[in-house]
């Protein structure tokens, strides 16, 4: 009788917690899908029976006419923001209440993730962005183009000779982990300063290391929703990102190599070179109108804006700490976006066609020299990544943490009262659904680059295409990124002609036990010499 009085109240406690928990949005108007205890709306992510990707959109097409609803990932709520305008508000004019991400991870447990640009917060992420800028601009990248060429010769020397050791005169690839190669080997050139050839050499250690670190797996997405939900687990249990063994290896190669360069006054411009110069602060910011604006869309706009020089002394932590989030946007995200662009042409052969063109063309009339000017200059290749990363943008959502009390207004026109989003609750701007949205992209689901092309671009309605993020928070990184998507598209073309083979997943479809974006059933792809 105990034991089942005991139960009851438990029971009766537990409903009236997760009702008073789960009523938040409700109590102010604000549409929501249905709650379930524990998991709130993550239910069908939890159990990898969607891709975060595809959740988002459901919540936000359910509710066509709000301005913004409800969704609780876990017991946490969150609001998505889904009117173009609040998102302006949110971004840009009210972003000193949204400056900061959410940190899921403590610092001092972790300091090589929470240390990093993309998990500062307030100050310090000011001071950083800051420091860190310079080495994004266009007159630094431009250095870099011919360590990724370097690279990609070697991608080409290895697919060339699997073609000739094949009797069909073609292969089929696995371009996931061919772009991932290329990816990690440009990393190693432009970043750390070393010579990789993951293609020849395919288990060395730094390709190993850096995959164990930029890993992001279904244990990584729970992790990231459960310490959002209940941030003491973090010290109770000392979660960290990164393996142990990882940031071992990438603090000493940053530090031998930093302290090598010193000693023997090398210069390479490669990131180690700019985090040295950052950390004696030499880096400085180019006069206003120096910085050569990226072609595509939402690329490094806001890049030069609020900047200033910084005289904070960064520790060596902080360095590696920099030279991690490289290895995390560059080795993951940039791979995949490379696969999903040959994944379109492959798909779409006139495009392809058209493209090929294109870069026979500029490479024609360089004499067969490839550099960043040759880059900038390609329209059509623009457009291409452009319209790749409307389909398949890398940041599923922006999400920003309410720094002070601030009023949203009223969801809807049936609401009777605003909406307040308390200091330290969090806001989501749903990327990807906007950019499958009809009302912004007609035929959404269509790999169209015409949207891109200077007779239509400016139809394109401000604030609806955002690959890189938006306001002063965008990604650091977009014309590095951009660049080599670019290179490795302009010497693979040149050179092969890409179709779908009989392991091709058509029509595309994301696989559910991953944050990232993987494709059910691999990502194979055939390669054929262009004639």
């Amino acid at each position: 009788m105990l034991f089942v009085i005991l139960t009851t109240v438990l029971l009766v406690t537990l409903t009236i917690y997760f009702r008073q928990v789960y009523s938040r949005f409700r109590r102010y108007g604000v549409k929501q899908l249905k709650p379930f205890p524990m998991v709130g709306n993550m239910g069908s992510v939890t159990l990898c029976l969607s891709h975060y990707s595809y959740d988002t959109v459901k919540l936000y097409s359910a509710f066509q006419d709000e301005r913004f609803v409800g969704r609780y990932e876990y017991l946490r709520p969150v609001v998505m923001i889904r009117d173009i305008e609040l998102i302006k508000k949110i971004c840009v004019k009210d972003i000193e209440y949204f400056l900061d991400r959410r940190v899921f991870l403590d610092v001092k447990v972790d300091p090589f993730f929470g240390r990093n640009v993309f998990s500062l917060t307030g100050q310090e992420w000011k001071d950083m962005r800051s420091t860190l800028s310079p080495a994004f601009t266009s007159s630094k990248i431009r250095l870099m183009v011919t360590f990724m060429i370097d690279v990609g010769d070697q991608m080409l020397k290895s697919l060339n000779m699997m073609i000739q050791n094949s009797e069909t005169g073609f292969i089929d690839v696995d371009c996931k982990d061919l772009t991932t190669r290329y990816a990690n080997d440009v990393i190693a050139s432009c970043a750390f300063g070393l010579k990789v050839d993951s293609h020849t050499d395919r288990n060395n250690i730094f390709y190993a290391m850096a995959n164990l670190a930029s890993t992001f797996g279904f244990k990584e997405l729970l992790k990231f929703f459960a310490l959002d939900s209940w941030p003491f687990l973090n010290k109770i249990f000392n979660i960290t990102m990164f393996p142990k063994s990882t940031t071992n290896f990438f603090k000493k190669l940053v530090m031998n190599s930093i302290a090598e360069r010193e000693a023997k006054q090398i210069m390479r411009p490669d990131m180690i070179h700019l985090l040295l110069e950052a950390k004696r602060g030499n880096l400085r910011h180019e006069a206003k109108g120096a910085v050569e604006k990226h072609t595509s869309l939402g690329a490094g706009e806001e890049l030069s804006k609020s900047m200033h020089n910084v005289d904070r002394v960064w520790s060596d932590d902080d360095l590696v700490a920099q030279a991690m989030v490289f290895v995390l946007g560059g080795f993951d995200t940039i791979s995949s976006s490379i696969f999903l662009a040959l994944y379109e042409l492959a798909l779409h052969p006139e495009i392809q066609e058209r493209l090929a063109m294109e870069i026979k063309e500029h490479n024609a009339k360089n004499g067969g020299r490839l550099d960043y000017n040759t880059i900038l200059d390609m329209t059509f290749l623009d457009m291409v990544v452009s319209e790749v990363l409307r389909i398949w943008p890398s940041g599923i959502v922006l999400d920003r943490i309410c720094n002070k009390d601030y009023n949203l207004g009223k969801p809807n026109e049936e609401a009777t009262q605003d909406y307040i989003v308390r200091k330290g609750e969090s806001v989501i701007i749903p990327v990807w659904a906007i950019h499958h949205d009809p009302k912004y992209f007609p035929d959404p689901e269509k790999f169209d680059p015409e949207r891109f092309s200077e007779e239509n671009k400016h139809l394109i309605k401000p604030f609806t295409y955002m690959p890189f993020g938006l306001g002063v928070r965008n990604c650091l990184g977009s014309r590095f990124a951009l660049c080599e998507m670019k290179v490795m598209l302009y010497q693979l073309l040149l050179h092969m002609e890409i179709s779908p083979c009989e392991k091709t997943c058509v029509p595309a479809k994301l696989t559910a036990n991953t944050f990232s974006l993987r494709l059910r059933g691999g990502h194979w792809l055939r390669f054929r010499p262009r004639q």
